[in-house]
């Protein structure tokens, strides 16, 4: 196909075929749009990569395929985990926030306009956290636009990665498809954010699709006791989480309760429950809502399958609805709820997992290992307390870990990096996306401005460029 002004490239795109038959599609020429750094996904890591590229200089490009950015963090979690480390759970270990930055000033942002509980720390359960930080979806989309837009970033919501445009073992460019036509995107320096890792895909990097998590999707559940939902599981004796901060522009507020569904035993309830995978650990920054209530399915085959998920899709909704039947019919303070918010489509854990020059390892995470390439450090497992990172302390996510095996100009970021499931169950966490983020945004600038491909970056002049934009890095 040609692109642009005659410039013949190996374009790769996704193809479906169930039937055995083709259609051949003309060629056509695209318009060409240039940038020195591509953004692939806007989610909790791809919003603060095009942040970090776009502070560093680069005209810097952002896209989208729904109409805000945001990702799991507004769609599919139940908090933010983690900006600390878990030091709670071990008397005399250094309260230290490791993540910090973008990420943080994210959560300045929101605290300004009341759409964060701040950093409360937990009470109850604190061997899984020390602190939670929960979050209003629709401000945190609103937040991150602004503050994309202030960057400088030019954000492309509404479109859709079609492709890839290689160059050799080098991303050329990207197709994107709109409403307003099908377009190729040039930069010198990729990112891909997608979660599903599709530009990886598309470049022709090495893959695997693990299917190691259940899909789901988080309702927001209004006119609910958030007080009386806590006393519930507090007078059942279930064991559960408890966290106080800011609700309602009020401070010492229950902001994150419930308890894990396999200790649910109040009769009825355990088992309908237990049917419909419903997580009972929530979160709200709210009087009068919920704003997580996560209900999981197992698929028998990758995310990735589209028809697979179309089926999901359904299932998970009907399983939405009977969880507010739930509410109504079990839990005090919950007799006249109804569902506020769904998330547009099924959230995952995991998609495809692309191959990188470096794998993180169970025991990297575990010991609490450092590198001397490290873009942040990180300190929660999402598997605590049960795995939990050596002493309260941290490790460090590496350069190499991050640049797609294979492709001289083309980063990972987030739940797609990681094979070991218990290591990744910490890495695939929406705060370490987040550093994750802005050590890929920050790289791909230096690159794009002196032309060089991720492995020519020198690790000083990055380490610099983080530090000097308040990323926390262990001496």
């Amino acid at each position: 196909m040609g692109i642009g002004a005659g410039v013949a490239t190996d374009v790769r795109t996704a193809a479906s075929n169930p039937g055995g038959e083709f259609y051949e599609e003309p060629e056509k020429k695209l318009s060409v749009r240039k940038f020195d750094v591509v953004v692939a996904g806007a989610g909790t890591g791809g919003v603060v990569a095009a942040i970090a590229a776009a502070r560093q200089g680069a005209r810097t490009a952002i896209i989208e395929v729904k109409g805000y950015p945001g990702g799991t963090a507004t769609e599919g979690g139940t908090a933010l985990h983690s900006f600390y480390n878990l030091w709670k759970a071990f008397p005399g270990v250094k309260k230290t926030q490791v993540v910090r930055g973008i990420p943080q000033e994210i959560i300045d942002r929101l605290m300004k306009v009341g759409g964060c509980s701040g950093h409360a720390e937990m009470l109850e359960r604190y061997n899984y956290d020390s602190v939670c930080t929960a979050i209003d979806t629709e401000l945190y989309k609103l937040v991150t636009f602004e503050m994309l837009v202030e960057a400088g970033v030019q954000v492309f919501v509404n479109t859709l990665l079609a492709g890839a445009i290689m160059d050799g073992s080098r991303v050329r460019g990207v197709i994107v498809e709109s409403r307003s036509g099908r377009e190729a995107f040039y930069a010198k320096s990729f990112v891909d954010c997608t979660a599903y890792g599709d530009l990886a895909a598309y470049a022709g990097a090495k893959y695997t699709e693990p299917n190691d998590y259940a899909v789901c999707n988080s309702v927001g559940i209004g006119n609910v006791d958030i007080d009386r939902y806590y006393e519930f599981f507090r007078t059942n004796k279930l064991s559960g989480q408890l966290a106080r901060g800011m609700r309602s522009g009020r401070a010492d507020q229950i902001v994150r309760a419930g308890a894990d569904t396999s200790a649910i035993n109040v009769p009825g309830l355990a088992e309908a429950a237990k049917a419909i995978g419903i997580s009972f650990i929530t979160t709200t920054v709210h009087d009068n809502y919920l704003m997580f209530i996560k209900c999981n399915l197992k698929l028998p085959v990758s995310p990735t399958s589209r028809d697979e998920v179309a089926r999901a899709e359904l299932e998970i909704r009907k399983r939405m609805a009977k969880a507010v039947e739930l509410f109504r019919q079990y839990v005090p303070g919950c007799e006249k709820a109804f569902m506020a918010r769904t998330s547009p489509k099924l959230c995952i854990r995991r998609g495809r997992l692309i191959e990188c020059d470096y794998d993180i390892t169970l025991r990297d995470v575990l010991d609490g290992r450092h590198f001397d390439d490290e873009v942040m450090v990180y300190g929660f497992h999402d598997s605590a307390p049960r795995l939990q990172i050596k002493n309260g302390g941290t490790y460090g996510i590496p350069y190499k870990a991050l640049c797609a095996k294979g492709i001289e100009n083309l980063y990972a970021c987030g739940m797609m990096i990681t094979s070991n499931h218990d290591a990744h169950m910490s890495t695939r966490n929406t705060v370490c996306c987040m550093g994750q983020g802005q050590g890929t945004g920050t790289a791909a600038a230096l690159c794009a401005a002196k032309n060089l491909g991720a492995r020519d970056l020198k690790y000083a002049a990055l380490r610099e460029a983080l530090t000097k934009a308040g990323v926390h890095l262990e001496n």
